[in-house]
This record gives C-alpha cells, sequence and structure tokens, in this order.
C-alpha cells in the first residue's frame, strides 16, 4: 500500500509541477497578446490564450481529483 501511496503522490507533485509550468505558458501568451499590433499575430495569440486555458482548466480538474484521491488513502 506504502508503493501505491508513494506512486500517487509522485503523479500529484508532477501535475502540480504541470500546472505551474502551463500558468507561465498562460501569463507568457497573455503577453505575448498585450505586445503585438499585427492582426494575423492576434489572432495567434488569441487561439494560444484559448488553448492554454483550455489545458489549464483541465489540469486544476485533474488535480482536484487526484486530491480527493489522495485524502481517501
Amino acid at each position: 500500500m506504502k508503493l501505491f501511496a508513494k506512486r500517487k503522490r509522485q503523479d500529484y507533485e508532477a501535475l502540480l509541477n504541470e500546472i505551474q509550468m502551463t500558468k507561465l505558458a498562460l501569463e507568457s501568451a497573455y503577453s505575448n497578446f498585450e505586445n503585438v499590433v499585427d492582426p494575423d499575430l492576434i489572432d495567434c495569440y488569441i487561439y494560444e490564450v484559448n488553448a492554454v486555458q483550455k489545458r489549464y482548466k483541465f489540469l486544476l480538474k485533474q488535480a482536484k481529483i487526484m486530491d480527493d484521491e489522495y485524502s481517501a488513502i
């Protein structure tokens, strides 16, 4: 059982790391969006912001699920 709990903890920590990286990517996408004037690049960064936001939302849901499961152990 300890091995299972250790593996869960490693997975959870990896997920938290991925959330942090995604948060940085979102900040970068917002920064890039704010600093462009070309209409094509504006569209590009709108898509990038939307994509990263969806990924961030997904990862947060996964962290909530894992947190609930980890709390049950």
